[in-house]
């Protein structure tokens, strides 16, 4: 919902690419330098406490940013220094919530719970963005992110009642930087983990980035303005939803990889023909079918990783994975 929100105002203050661009870039960018130093604590720190500190730290971020717009002092400078701000609570939580999985459930049901986990994290992408549109059109761009704001409080509370997590088998034997630097050493000459990774990026660079421009295309483009934006983003979202759907119908690890590279091939075909219409109807099937294939190859990917990782390196590693979801779509946003 505060993506939808923030592209909005991005795009309002400024009417710029370059901007929504420069924006997206600000939520993703500390991924980079944090991740890896956010994965060497996830495997010897507590993950589900720095989940909770960087979520209270999040809450605090979405409740000055809806005070900032409702009160007029918004900029597009404070703007990109806030999701800035944001970007770097999330890249400190990310591997945390990423390595706590495979901790809840059997190896066996692995791929099951990284499927729930996809419709759990896509519906929210579906009903996120259909709820700031209606909230942007009929209320205003402020409501949506006091909205935003407030949904922090179910999250903190599901937190707080999170109980009996396995130990972790690391100990703090090494620096952080060279336990993230293990971690690097370890990815490139893992002989499934290193092509998986080297993959991925290359999918999520050169073609999640589209979802970043969703505002131009929607006003621009389209002239749909911001209900147009919430549909072009929920498709995504519903779209998404079916690949989680179909990837927990075959929860086996065995054909996985084929179905990866499969749909990598479905997802440019999909984005390809999304850029050449000019036509709003015409462009939704397109980006419901680029939903499900980056779901499709999106926990493809993590299932195949997190099986193949030694439980060691798991916050480190998925660090990595970690890294290049949430930094891959801006960096293509602005390239």
């Amino acid at each position: 919902m505060q993506r939808v929100a923030v592209g909005w105002l991005a795009w309002t203050l400024t009417h710029s690419g370059a901007w929504l661009g420069i924006i997206s870039m600000a939520e993703f960018f500390p991924v980079v330098f944090l991740s890896p130093l956010a994965g060497a604590l996830a495997d010897r720190r507590d993950r589900v406490g720095i989940i909770r500190v960087t979520q209270i730290a999040g809450s605090i971020e979405a409740t000055l940013l809806a005070v900032l717009v409702y009160t007029g002092a918004i900029t597009i400078e404070l703007l990109f220094a806030l999701t800035l701000l944001l970007g770097v609570f999330n890249a400190v939580a990310q591997p945390s919530r990423l390595a706590l999985i495979p901790t809840l459930v059997d190896r066996a049901a692995l791929p099951s719970a990284l499927a729930i986990n996809a419709i759990i994290f896509n519906s929210a992408r579906f009903l996120g963005p259909a709820v700031a549109g209606i909230v942007i059109a009929k209320v205003s761009v402020g409501a949506a992110f006091a909205v935003n704001a407030a949904t922090y409080i179910v999250f903190l509370v599901a937190m707080a009642n999170l109980r009996g997590i396995p130990a972790l088998p690391v100990a703090a034997t090494q620096s952080v930087l060279k336990a993230s630097a293990e971690a690097y050493g370890y990815a490139s000459h893992h002989p499934g983990i290193a092509p998986m990774l080297l993959l991925f990026t290359i999918t999520t660079v050169g073609t999640r980035g589209f979802v970043e421009l969703f505002p131009g295309f929607a006003d621009s483009v389209f002239g749909r303005g911001p209900e147009g934006l919430a549909t072009l983003t929920s498709t995504v979202g519903l779209g998404a939803i079916f690949g989680a759907g179909w990837m927990l119908l075959r929860p086996a690890i065995i054909g996985l990889t084929r179905l990866v590279l499969g749909n990598t091939l479905i997802i440019s075909l999909a984005i390809l023909a999304f850029t050449l219409t000019d036509q709003f109807y015409l462009a939704l099937p397109c980006v419901f079918v680029a939903g499900a294939a980056m779901t499709i190859t999106g926990v493809g990917a993590q299932t195949l990783i997190q099986a193949a990782v030694d439980i060691r390196m798991r916050g480190r590693i998925m660090a990595l994975y970690g890294m290049i979801f949430r930094a891959g779509p801006a960096v293509g946003a602005v390239l």
